[in-house]
């Protein structure tokens, strides 16, 4: 069992760059991955080349990978302006104002673009380009790859130990959950013959003075009506049930690999079988522990909720 809460770091070097990759992870529904790489090197295939590493080893959890790469001077990247591409942005910008501004005269200077139509021009697609030093995005990725391998596996031990952890508290309240459910099963055995005597005594009170006496009801039918009330408040079917769900619960807790979402499903079937059970059961005392067993299920969901 793994959990989705974890830290690691990575560095490595190269005769062109330094590359450092720090990783932190937190608790998602699915895989959720963000890539901070400086901007001047963001490239789609480097970025995809990151993302499927990082997926190789992770199952489930939102991620934050950060990427620093420190060059030498010599092979800093540079940055080049594609001149038409910017001018015809500028030209549409400046076209676009005139039009808001209804042939407003164009006062002294326009020339010089404002430095929030520059900026907005410089985020344009293509606009800038960088160049690399001459490295692919592979090459750059075969760099990086030690580093971010570091940190994939200071990650995963950490969630390691963690996913530790997990499992021993669910494995504590599962065990507090099967004594509850023990205890249950033991109470629901002599159920059904103290509904039955207090039916028998229930129709003895009502027919005290009636003319015709207690003997006179068809046994049959009473017999057939304490039938189907037992078969009303049995529970067996749901201890049964309940109890398979809770010795999986332990398989999984010891297990390798993604459990979270196996783990999610058999808390709502584990809930389900708890209220059917407080819904058909008519004693105090099986109801009293049904509501402790209610109030550990949610704890035990709220834990379910950080396993990968």
């Amino acid at each position: 069992m793994y959990s989705m809460t974890g830290f690691g770091a990575g560095t490595a070097r190269d005769a062109i760059c330094h590359y450092s990759v720090e990783i932190r992870s937190v608790n998602h529904r699915f895989f959720e991955l963000k890539l901070r790489v400086p901007q001047t090197l963001s490239d789609p295939v480097y970025e995809q080349l990151i993302a499927q590493a990082a997926r190789k080893r992770v199952a489930r959890g939102s991620l934050l990978i950060t990427v620093t790469e420190e060059r030498a001077e010599a092979l800093m990247p540079t940055v080049s302006i594609n001149q038409p591409l910017a001018a015809a942005y500028a030209a549409a910008h400046a076209q676009l104002a005139r039009t808001v501004g209804a042939g407003q005269e164009t006062p002294a200077g326009a020339d010089l673009l404002p430095p929030a139509v520059v900026q907005w021009i410089a985020a344009q697609p293509g606009v800038l380009t960088v160049s690399t030093g001459g490295q692919s995005a592979e090459a750059r990725f075969l760099g990086l790859e030690p580093a971010l391998v570091q940190a994939l596996q200071r990650l995963g031990e950490a969630r390691a130990r963690e996913g530790l952890a997990l499992a021993a508290d669910v494995t504590s309240r599962t065990a507090q959950l099967s004594g509850w459910l023990g205890e249950i099963a033991q109470l629901s055995n002599s159920t059904p013959a103290q509904k039955r005597q207090r039916l028998s005594d229930r129709l003895a009170r009502l027919l005290e003075g009636d003319q015709a006496p207690i003997g006179s009801i068809d046994p049959a039918r009473l017999a057939q009506e304490l039938a189907l009330l037992a078969d009303r408040i049995d529970i067996s079917e749901e201890i049964t049930r309940l109890r398979v769900h809770l010795g999986e619960l332990l398989r999984l807790c010891s297990s390798d690999g993604s459990v979270g979402r196996q783990l999610d499903f058999l808390i709502q079937e584990i809930g389900r079988e708890i209220n059917t059970m407080g819904a058909k059961s008519q004693s105090a005392e099986i109801a009293t522990r049904i509501v402790s067993m209610k109030t550990e299920l949610e704890r035990l969901r709220e834990q379910v909720q950080n396993v990968e």
